[in-house]
């Protein structure tokens, strides 16, 4: 038995609770996986999961085991990182998770050039709006543009976005410019949702920011929709500069509320916890991070 192995498959399986998922992920037959479990439990000499027809969950000795396998398995990682790092040559896969708008419009090309940069690396980029459980779906990475974190979140803040608050000149003819944030419940506003719940809006600095929850007569999971909405006179929306520029530019936005400034969006680098960094991974994101801003402050760090 490959005792290393076999404590990187005790892992995937501690943490998906399942071992069909993890034949699914690794592309190999359930009873793959449930013999090295069991092969690993004999050498043991002890139950370190206990099975029911619903859920797997650990052991006393399970439990202990698993956050001894993580210290290991991390330093070995870490030994890894610093050889391939020494060697100064990337290689190997990235998988990539995206925001969809702001990693069409700002990140592909920034990537691409990575791409050619460094060729022994192979670039896997999921761009998607949904919020990605790292560890399930194997991703080395996610970008994410957002005023919140979860708590459990490990990141590291590679850069910041300006938002405003928009409206047509036709819809401002018709229906008058808010002078402050309070005005807006009067106005037909464009509100962007996450997870099928409507984000409340922002004003102020960040941690003095006020909230408002403000109905919305059009709402989408796109900025890009509703900042096209806006543009034809449907509304008034808030939106980052990525989205809006060009409209903003062209005249067929305005910029509103210019003395009652939103709060800005951090970029983060989000990492899954489970596991060490690797070497390329980290290069990417210190590269990406010089990109976007030459002096970026670290956040809960990975």
């Amino acid at each position: 038995m490959d005792r290393l192995a076999a404590m990187h498959l005790f892992v995937r399986v501690a943490e998906l609770g399942s071992f069909a998922a993890v034949a699914q992920q690794l592309n190999v037959a359930r009873s793959v996986v449930t013999r090295q479990i069991a092969a690993l439990e004999e050498h043991l000499g002890a139950k370190l999961m206990a099975r029911s027809t619903r859920r797997l969950t650990l052991t006393s000795a399970g439990s202990a085991y698993l956050e001894k396998c993580r210290v290991i398995l991390n330093l070995v990682d870490s030994a890894e990182a610093g050889v391939a790092e020494e060697r100064q040559a990337l290689r190997g896969p990235i998988r990539l998770g995206l925001p969809l708008s702001y990693g069409l419009k700002r990140l592909a090309p920034w990537l691409l050039g990575f791409a050619r940069r460094y060729p022994e690396v192979v670039l896997d980029m999921d761009y998607s709006d949904r919020r990605i459980n790292l560890i399930e779906e194997g991703v080395d990475v996610a970008i994410r543009i957002t005023h919140r974190l979860a708590g459990q979140d490990v990141v590291r803040r590679i850069g910041s976005e300006r938002m405003r608050v928009v409206a047509a000149p036709e819809y401002l003819a018709r229906h008058g410019r808010p002078q402050k944030p309070e005005d807006l419940p009067g106005h037909q506003c464009l509100g962007y949702t996450s997870g099928g719940s409507l984000l409340p809006w922002q004003f102020g600095e960040a941690g003095k920011a006020r909230t408002l929850t403000l109905p919305a007569t059009l709402s989408a999971s796109n900025g890009d929709v509703l900042a096209e909405a806006a543009a034809q006179g449907l509304g008034i929306t808030c939106q980052p500069d990525f989205i809006i520029a060009d409209l903003l530019a062209g005249g067929r936005l305005e910029a509103i509320l210019c003395d009652h400034p939103v709060p800005l969006l951090g970029i983060y680098a989000v990492f899954p916890g489970n596991r060490q960094v690797p070497h390329r991974v980290r290069v990417l994101v210190d590269e990406l991070a010089a990109w976007l801003t030459p002096e970026v402050p670290a956040n809960r760090q990975a």
